[in-house]
């Protein structure tokens, strides 16, 4: 499995990275009284569910797939839908953190190659994540540069014609098949580490290079 040779080394950021924090924050907003314990895991997953949704149609800002998709949650569950949702939700992205393993792994691999990230972010909120990973990246796109969210190929078109440089070129490292996964392995991008974070099952179908987390990445390039 060690000996990967890439040219870059590019990331998903929130969940691969970043400790995504999505749905903690909805069950904060809407937790209690207006969805009860009981409904909070259906809730959840819906949520999630319609922000993919909401991604893959023509591009809008973030705020406005959290808002869509937050709508049509309330709607199918029969819970008040208030703009403040919103924002309190949105507003809470900056404060996420790495998760515990990213930083120090991060660094040493940064060291030897360059760092790309390709987010689903916009450009005024990726620089508060990025700070907080400490390590130094070569490049970081946004879906808002793009004018495309992943899982769309235009995402992952845009980071290529950045960089000059060809699938083969490239090792993408996610913790999603859904997002990054599938797109990458029909974009022709041969080398993906997938990070097994426990948010989606591991799909041999798409040749993956497993790992635990950021920590096995090192090794998984030589280092």
């Amino acid at each position: 499995m060690a000996g990967l040779r890439p040219k870059y080394i590019s990331f998903d950021c929130y969940g691969t990275l970043i400790n995504f924090e999505m749905a903690p924050a909805a069950e904060r907003v809407y937790g209690g009284e207006r969805v009860g314990a009981e409904l909070m895991p259906a809730f959840k997953a819906s949520f999630s569910a319609y922000r993919l949704d909401e991604v893959l149609g023509a591009w809008k800002p973030y705020r406005d797939v959290v808002e869509g998709a937050l709508r049509r949650t309330c709607a199918k569950h029969g819970v008040e839908y208030r703009d403040s949702d919103v924002e309190r939700i949105y507003a809470e992205v900056p404060t996420w953190n790495p998760h515990p393993d990213v930083v120090e792994p991060l660094k040493r691999v940064a060291a030897e190659y360059p760092l790309v990230i390709l987010s689903n972010s916009m450009v005024d909120l990726i620089p508060h994540s990025v700070a907080r990973l400490e390590a130094p990246f070569h490049a970081v796109y946004t879906a808002d540069e793009a004018q495309a969210y992943k899982p769309r190929m235009q995402a992952f078109e845009y980071m290529l014609d950045r960089l000059g440089a060809a699938p083969e070129d490239m090792l993408h490292v996610s913790s999603s098949f859904r997002y990054d996964q599938m797109t990458a392995h029909d974009m022709g991008i041969r080398k993906k580490a997938f990070v097994n974070r426990g948010h989606e099952p591991l799909n041999a179908y798409y040749e993956v290079h497993e790992i635990p987390s950021i920590a096995g990445l090192p090794g998984l390039v030589g280092l």
